[in-house]
């Protein structure tokens, strides 16, 4: 049986990849920071992101390219993906927002709703089920929030003072953007030329009550590339699950 909001899921995605990468380094003096390959799975972080995506029913991804563009269009090039790539590079810097809605004009459906992500996150959830909550909160765009872990062991203290416990890296308390949207066909009008749409489109959009935050499911696996030591434990955890792909439901990171 079909679900009622299949119609209504994304066949689009953008990958915003035109980071400098500038914590990585130096994984990132060679190549953009989506090309960076996690350690034991010989496959960079874009390369699991496009793999994501077709599992979850997209067929065209835009790849917004900056830093070294043309070693991350070579090997997009090369590469054998289970979806079709457009990639542009921006001609002069528009700001996080102004890219976005670059790379959304080279979308093939304009009319049609699509996903968004960071070129740095390295996840595993259902998109669908992501979707289907975006539709059911008529929203315009939807993020997906996570619970990231803090990188320092946490004390627990009684009312009286007197410590009762240690908890190694516990989730955070806050729920922070993890870099994964849905987007209504009406956003691309919404956001900026130039500058940065998280200052401007998402405040006016959560005034409006059309902003919506989706959860991620209990014991998805997240994880923001981001330095030297995300590289690490991700390789870490995935040593420890003896695999090469972040489960879909495992833990947040």
């Amino acid at each position: 049986m079909t679900h009622p909001n299949a119609a209504s899921r994304p066949v689009q995605a953008v990958v915003l990849a035109g980071g400098q990468g500038s914590r990585l380094r130096p994984y990132t003096d060679d190549r953009p920071k989506p090309m960076v390959e996690i350690p034991g799975t010989g496959t960079p972080i874009i390369g699991h992101q496009l793999t994501w995506l077709a599992e979850e029913g997209v067929t065209d991804v835009v790849v917004s390219c900056g830093h070294l563009a043309e070693v991350l269009q070579k090997w997009l090039d090369s590469a054998d993906l289970p979806v079709n790539i457009t990639t542009v590079v921006e001609t002069e810097p528009l700001g996080r927002g102004g890219g976005l809605k670059y790379a959304a004009a080279h979308l093939p459906h304009p009319d049609k709703p699509w996903y968004a992500t960071n070129g740095d996150i390295w996840t595993r959830f259902s998109l669908r089920d992501m979707a289907d909550f975006h539709t059911e909160r008529d929203a315009v765009a939807t993020l997906a929030l996570a619970r990231p872990r803090i990188p320092w062991g946490a004390v627990k203290t009684d009312g009286f003072g007197r410590v009762t416990d240690f908890i190694e890296s516990p989730p955070t308390t806050y729920e922070i953007n993890a870099g994964v949207y849905v987007f209504s066909a009406e956003f691309a009008d919404l956001l900026p030329e130039r500058g940065d749409h998280e200052r401007t489109t998402f405040p006016h959009l959560a005034r409006e009550r059309r902003l919506a935050g989706f959860p991620l499911p209990q014991g998805a696996y997240w994880r923001a590339i981001d330095t030297a030591k995300d590289l690490t434990e991700a390789a870490k955890e995935l040593a420890a699950l003896g695999r090469s792909e972040p489960p879909s439901r495992q833990y947040e990171g």
